[in-house]
């Protein structure tokens, strides 16, 4: 019995040392493990994930779509009074002050007549487009720049003054050509009666009008606010984005309504000498531009206002 447990202590069993204590010192063979991704794939694939933020799109578009719906909405009506009144006062012998009672009194007696009328058809279609077009360009901007732009975010780049520019000027001269031809009259001012169309002069005068106009609404408030002298409680009250895209844009009409009144007098008295082209842009040139004051405070202050509150009220919850 004791030879056959030395037989069976004799017989050789597997070694438990490990793998790596059997070689030679300080040689030790790596143990297979899980394949590491390499550093610069992590980075990779962070950025690719990163790069675009198309989270919630669909909403987004839905949201500018609506803004700009609602601003345009509430504004038109009284551009379009005032932008009647401002062309038939420069076409014929009326005051500027019964032009617009005239047109008022057409909304209050006629509103379904008046709001689906051409004019108000034609402002609405400008001002929802040059809204929808300046919240393109923020919803793509915070797209394409998801690190340093939110959803709600509004810019103040080149990018928007180009695009607003673009869609505004576009269709401000369409609607102005149909405007002049529907309340200019033949024969205003005796200078031989307006042309049937609208000449190159008149829209290179009204382009440059809107370029001053869109610069003032879109571009200058965000440069302007830091600027604005307001106190503490001024500034709580009112903020100085909302003051300064009120003050902007209406300044800007005492130096843009000269083009306006220019190029309408263009049309409606082609053949008329230069001193008495400058003395009908004189003479209408304070109310008138009073009165571009009051369509544009509409436009791009209580509308642009309107426009970036709803806009953030309804993407504030993704930021």
């Amino acid at each position: 019995m004791a030879s056959e447990e030395e037989e069976s202590n004799n017989v050789a069993r597997p070694s438990t040392t490990s793998f790596t204590e059997t070689q030679p010192s300080g040689v030790k063979l790596p143990i297979p493990r899980s394949i590491p991704i390499p550093t610069d794939a992590k980075v990779t694939r962070t950025r690719s994930q990163d790069a675009y933020n198309t989270a919630n799109l669909p909403y987004r578009v839905l949201s500018d779509i609506t803004s700009a719906f609602c601003a345009s909405s509430l504004v038109a009506p009284l551009i379009t009074v005032i932008d009647k009144s401002i062309i038939l006062r420069s076409s014929t012998s009326a005051s500027l002050s019964s032009t617009i009672f005239t047109s008022l009194r057409s909304l209050a007696l006629s509103p379904i007549t008046f709001l689906s009328s051409k004019p108000f058809l034609l402002i609405t279609t400008v001002y929802f487009s040059t809204y929808l077009a300046a919240n393109t360009i923020d919803t793509l901007s915070s797209t394409f720049k998801p690190q340093s732009l939110k959803p709600s975010s509004t810019t103040a780049g080149v990018e928007k003054f180009a695009a607003t520019s673009a869609v505004n000027m576009g269709l401000s001269l369409w609607k102005d050509s149909n405007f002049a031809r529907m309340f200019g009259t033949a024969g205003g001012g005796g200078g031989g009666g307006p042309t049937k169309t609208v000449g190159k002069a008149s829209y290179a005068l009204f382009a440059l009008r809107d370029s001053m106009t869109i610069f003032a609404s879109f571009n200058l408030p965000p440069l302007l606010a830091p600027m604005l002298p307001l106190g503490k409680s001024a500034e709580k009250t009112l903020g100085r984005a909302n003051v300064a895209q009120f003050i902007a844009p209406a300044g800007i009409q005492l130096l843009s309504t000269p083009l306006h009144l220019w190029g309408l007098d263009l049309y409606n008295r082609p053949r008329v000498r230069w001193t008495d082209r400058v003395n009908r842009v004189r003479r209408d040139w304070l109310g008138a531009s009073f009165a571009r004051m009051g369509r544009i405070v509409p436009a791009f202050g209580i509308g642009g206002v309107v426009n970036s509150s709803v806009r953030k009220h309804m993407l504030g919850g993704l930021d």
